[in-house]
């Protein structure tokens, strides 16, 4: 029987007068990878933080492992959070730590480990995502991009997330570094048995690690369905979006 990781019924989500959510329904199973596409704008970042629990929605629900979490109080949340690690679109460092002070923040803060230990952990996660262990007392200004993206991803799963989210991860590499993270994301997912969300413009991430897909199109989710199901679809929001048209449904505001 499949176990559903994520719920979301009806979401929606406002600032003052501009809707961004508009009732959003969607699950997510267990250990499976989720994509949501879209334009900017559309309220992906607004849909990862309602779930995250940053922010509130102004109706519907979110359940995690079946449990409500809209609402919760301080306690459940820190419970919640504990759950979840993140790789951000920048990748987010800390500019004055160093890269092993980054990955291990977490454990530092949250999980009581002693310096050494969180060392010795920060660096076994760097080498299950391909650094190694003299990258880790470099600062985020002396590794490349590329490097600080694996860095990233290093700090997300350090302390073993039942969920990932993962913001736009591919943003500002080339092609093959691109592939690099997203094999690394999938194997990642993969060894920890993590349910990952993720919001991309990169259709080539979306390709190599989706179980599902969704877009989400002014606050709405008009489709869903698997990446083979996607480069067969009708649906002319989705073939435009995919396709990198100019032309179609979806107007380009300037």
């Amino acid at each position: 029987m499949k176990k559903i990781k994520i719920s979301i019924k009806d979401l929606h989500k406002s600032f003052g007068k501009k809707q961004i959510l508009k009732g959003v329904n969607l699950e997510i199973e267990q250990g499976k990878s989720l994509v949501v596409i879209g334009g900017s704008g559309t309220g992906k970042s607004v849909l990862i933080k309602c779930i995250q629990g940053l922010l509130t929605p102004d109706s519907g629900s979110i359940l995690i492992d079946g449990e409500e979490t809209v609402g919760v109080d301080e306690q459940k949340r820190e419970d919640l959070h504990d759950k979840m690690g993140m790789l951000f679109q920048g990748g987010a460092l800390f500019d004055s730590l160093t890269v092993w002070q980054n990955v291990a923040f977490a454990l530092l803060q949250n999980k009581g480990l002693s310096k050494k230990e969180a060392k010795e952990k920060a660096i076994d996660v760097l080498r299950q995502v391909g650094l190694a262990p003299d990258v880790a007392d470099s600062y985020p200004s002396e590794i490349s991009g590329g490097m600080q993206k694996r860095v990233g991803l290093a700090r997300a799963i350090a302390t073993n997330p039942e969920i990932i989210f993962f913001d736009e991860p591919t943003t500002g590499l080339d092609p093959i570094m691109a592939d690099v993270i997203n094999e690394l994301i999938v194997e990642s997912a993969k060894k920890l048995g993590a349910t990952t969300f993720t919001i991309t413009h990169d259709m080539a991430s979306v390709r190599k690690i989706a179980d599902k897909v969704a877009m989400l199109y002014k606050g709405e989710i008009i489709w869903q369905g698997s990446v083979a199901e996607m480069d067969k679809t009708d649906n002319a929001y989705v073939k435009q979006f995919i396709n990198g048209c100019s032309n179609g449904p979806i107007k380009v505001e300037i």
